[in-house]
């Protein structure tokens, strides 16, 4: 199989921060705990501090929620393992309809296979997927896409009036996921694999929600590899976090000012932030009525819409009602560092990026923090993608450069064949006669060099365009270019934006066939974190 590497500074739209996380750590290491090295883990490993009383019950927990997923003998083992003290390799992401984007399924394969690395290597570990349930931003769940024959496929659940501020993963289905789902497994059937189809139609139901459904879609996807599914929604988790959200609470003064001032050296670094600190800030949200509400603080009140507490009769609320609360951005992965005994988070770029602000939480709260390791990432490129930039001699990267770019190098590549050659031998020609006659004229005034470099360049800007001109016109006649530059488009750049940000995988897994995510898995390598393959689709 064709796979080129790339590392994540060769990819376009990559944040400051991060590429100098991966490649200039000494830059940042005021803002992490540890660097993103697999040697990294074993200091990690040795800062862990998990009582046996809480691996317990979270293994109680994670054992029913994964028994009600479906879970298969492969991740019995891994809860096993885990009760008998392995480390956990964490990574997560929103309930995404359908799977969601690509990425979600390229971070529960780098966690399997640094987890498998782990093990191998005598430190027993289990991946774990923290399922973004709690998250309220419905909009970025509700709808995926789809590459299929050339073109995009949008799949969208519509918005019911109760729906919004709600968290998605307890948000129903409803009927009319049914026809959506059937409609998506034929295109997976069509793609070659009836087993993805049937995958998807049994996961999502009507009677399943955007948490269980996706659940029981990777539980099946990752059956073979041991992944263990958390859903933080389960009250039970809540019960077990209470005493980090009152610590939060009580010491929210505090934290707050470390987050502020967090931001300014950040600031002053010349960095961004990737969550706005404001002086009423808290770390958690409030879910009342159904409806997740942000807690701020002012001198002596806390609120969340149209509730308002005292700080001790909401930290009473949260012996009370841990299940209402709920962790934001910076403090939710503190969460699930208490709640496992992390020693690797897998996370994309924006993610790692924030780690860098919520440093200071975990110092504060919990005096560890898990190494950050960036996930794998893919481009996959089918047969005929590929048939494609060989055709008009391009690359991925070319299609990454963006749509004027791209059209002008496929235009100038279509030329036909006997005027393409005539191009070449007369551009040559043309070149050798102005290098001989930039020689005469520098030597009768040196000073006329720089205008002869200028016309050069002018006569080979005015011959390229002419080129392209003809390959615009010989289109014209064909009409090929444009549906051609649409289908590359569409599978290695849709929307303007990487492969694996925007499109659902399952179309191109279908096609692939059954040895696809052990393929993908391999590639997720420890020995080549931080890195983006171009993978040609066998």
């Amino acid at each position: 199989m064709d796979c080129r590497a790339f590392t994540f500074r060769q990819l376009p739209h990559q944040s400051k921060l991060f590429l100098d996380y991966l490649d200039h750590f000494e830059r940042v290491k005021a803002f992490y705990a540890h660097p993103p090295k697999m040697q990294a883990l074993a200091l990690a490993s040795r800062k862990l501090n998990y009582p046996t009383e809480r691996r317990a019950e979270v293994v109680r927990l994670l054992r029913e929620q994964n028994a009600a997923l479906g879970a298969g003998a492969e991740t019995q083992a891994n809860l096993e393992r885990f009760e008998r003290g392995a480390i956990a390799v964490v990574t997560g992401q929103q309930v995404g309809l359908f799977s969601g984007p690509a990425y979600a399924i390229y971070k529960a394969l780098t966690a399997v296979q640094i987890a498998e690395e782990l093990t191998i290597a005598g430190t027993p570990a289990v991946p774990v997927f923290w399922m973004a349930t709690e998250d309220h931003d419905l909009e970025e769940v509700r709808h995926a896409t789809w590459f299929d024959q050339g073109k995009l496929i949008r799949f969208e659940l519509p918005v019911a009036t109760a729906e919004p501020g709600r968290p998605v993963g307890g948000i129903p289905l409803g009927a009319q996921i049914e026809p959506l789902a059937r409609e998506a497994a034929e295109v997976l059937s069509n793609q070659g694999s009836d087993l993805l189809a049937q995958f998807l139609t049994e996961s999502y139901r009507s009677n399943e929600t955007y948490g269980s459904a996706f659940g029981k879609l990777f539980t099946r996807l990752f059956a073979q590899h041991g992944l263990i599914l958390m859903d933080p929604l389960d009250p039970g988790l809540h019960q077990i976090a209470a005493p980090l959200y009152q610590h939060a609470l009580a010491e929210r003064d505090a934290l707050n000012e470390k987050l502020l001032q967090r931001g300014k050296e950040l600031d002053r670094a010349g960095y961004d932030a990737q969550v706005k600190v404001t002086s009423r800030s808290t770390l958690l949200f409030y879910t009342g009525g159904g409806v997740r509400q942000v807690v701020t603080a002012s001198a002596d009140k806390f609120q969340a819409g149209e509730k308002s507490w005292t700080r001790d009769e909401l930290v009473h609320l949260t012996h009370t009602e841990p299940e209402k609360f709920s962790p934001n951005a910076l403090l939710r992965s503190v969460v699930q560092d208490y709640l496992l005994p992390t020693t690797a988070y897998v996370g994309g770029p924006a993610e790692i990026s924030y780690f860098a602000q919520s440093e200071v939480v975990y110092r504060h709260l919990l005096g560890r923090m898990p190494v950050m390791l960036p996930r794998s990432g893919f481009t996959l490129v089918d047969a005929k993608a590929a048939k494609l930039l060989r055709k008009y001699n391009l690359t991925v990267e070319d299609v990454w450069a963006g749509s004027q770019d791209l059209r002008h190098k496929m235009e100038g590549a279509s030329v036909p064949k006997a005027l393409a050659k005539s191009f070449e031998r007369d551009q040559k020609q043309i070149q050798k006669l102005l290098a001989r006659l930039g020689k005469q004229i520098a030597k009768l005034d040196p000073t006329l060099g720089d205008t002869v470099e200028r016309a050069q360049k002018r006569i080979a800007f005015h011959l390229e365009k002419l080129r392209r001109k003809a390959g615009k016109a010989q289109d014209r006649k064909s009409g090929l270019i444009s549906s051609h530059e649409q289908y590359l488009e569409s599978l290695l750049y849709p929307h303007k934006t990487l492969q694996s940000r925007e499109l659902c995988l399952l179309p191109l897994l279908a096609r692939w066939g059954a040895g696809g995510l052990s393929e993908l898995q391999k590639l997720s390598t420890g020995r080549k974190i931080g890195h983006h393959f171009i993978l040609q689709l066998p």
